[in-house]
């Protein structure tokens, strides 16, 4: 089948569907491999952006899906809801935050963590589907468990959780507190430290 042609079909069902459609769902349709359906998506992504469309495709996990760009947001909105726009705050943030680095976390292991009790966050946070309960862990009570969700994902621009950055090093004191002192401490050692080549150089 002509490349023009499969590129306008996957156009048309990422549009219809109005979510995120599996690569796997595409391959069976198209009989094309994972391999093929990567490549092409990779080429209409570049199209989408070279012609400046107002819409692009997003990949989240093994899927695909057919987006406004972010930009346009506060034109669009308008038009479908008349809600106020959903605004996180700095608990939610944080409480998502714990909930993505650590996948399948129960609401006392949050607590835990930030001090406070987080029902309210959590409620919230599932109210605008960015967390999910994914289970329940084989413990007294079977207390549930969260993981964020794939809107979490499309919300924050990644693929997935690989994509998050890398959390910064840090030591705890007697009372389990980040030290932040000896963070900067060990950082600026680390830049007054001469390098192998220097200190080669230096003996010689």
């Amino acid at each position: 089948m002509e490349i023009n042609k499969v590129k306008s079909i996957i156009e048309a069902i990422l549009f219809s569907a109005g979510r995120i459609v599996e690569a796997k769902e595409l391959m069976a349709i198209l009989e094309l491999s994972n391999e093929d359906i990567d490549a092409i998506m990779q080429s209409m992504k570049s199209d989408f952006e070279e012609e400046n469309r107002g819409i692009e495709i997003i990949k989240v996990d093994n899927g695909y899906q057919l987006c406004t760009k972010k930009e346009y947001y506060d034109y669009i909105y308008p038009i479908f809801d008349n809600r106020a726009k959903p605004n996180l705050s700095a608990a939610a943030l944080e409480t998502l935050s714990i909930i993505a680095y650590n996948p399948k976390i129960t609401r006392a292991e949050i607590e835990q963590i930030r001090g406070v009790n987080s029902d309210g966050t959590i409620y919230k946070l599932l109210d605008y589907n960015l967390i999910e309960e994914v289970g329940r862990m084989d413990a007294p009570g079977r207390p549930a468990v969260y993981s964020v969700t794939k809107d979490f994902m499309k919300m924050f621009g990644i693929t997935s959780l690989e994509d998050l950055p890398e959390l910064p090093k840090y030591k705890l004191d007697e009372n389990e507190q980040i030290v932040i002192d000896e963070i900067i401490e060990e950082e600026n050692k680390d830049k007054e430290a001469p390098s192998p080549t220097e200190t080669t150089n230096k003996e010689e």
